[in-house]
């Protein structure tokens, strides 16, 4: 049986999307590894040492979740980590493309890494962390949708920029 699964993403900022699919997939999964990826050509609003905190802070309750940041291949980090599975959250049938692209190529590149999707529950499958970002620039009340220490870190990141 594969113990180590990994969930990579951008998580700028995580939503509470993210933090049923950590759930979800920790039920699976005795060792799941939430990596932040670096990523700078999604301009991300936080650095990569402010998500992983957040998520720190908000998976601190669980159990065999490890967050960590990689830069480069997710299936090359994968494979230093022995993880057989990689994680990947489909929301929207918009999301299948990109999701299913992304899952066969790296399949092409590492044929030993598996992607396994999961879907959140019903109430997050809607939204996502850029809309989130949108909506709290115009002041919006995040609380559905985010812990309350990530909306206070959204609305002052967004005040600076």
């Amino acid at each position: 049986m594969c113990q180590i699964a990994i969930y990579p993403g951008t998580f700028d900022p995580v939503t509470y999307g993210h933090i049923d699919l950590i759930k979800r997939a920790q039920e699976i999964f005795p060792q799941l590894i939430v990596a932040v990826a670096h990523n700078p050509h999604k301009k991300p609003l936080f650095n990569v040492k402010e998500r992983m905190g957040m998520l720190k802070k908000a998976t601190s309750q669980l159990q065999g979740v490890t967050i960590t940041d990689f830069d480069g291949l997710v299936v090359d980090y994968a494979r230093k980590h022995r993880a057989k599975v990689l994680i990947r959250g489909l929301r929207m049938l918009s999301d299948f493309e990109y999701e299913f692209q992304m899952a066969l190529t790296n399949r092409k590149i590492s044929p030993d890494i598996e992607t396994i999707f999961l879907m959140p529950q019903e109430s997050y499958s809607y939204f996502s962390s850029r809309l989130l970002k949108e909506a709290a620039s115009l002041g919006a009340d995040l609380t559905s949708f985010v812990p309350d220490f990530v909306e206070v870190a959204l609305k002052k990141k967004l005040r600076r920029a």
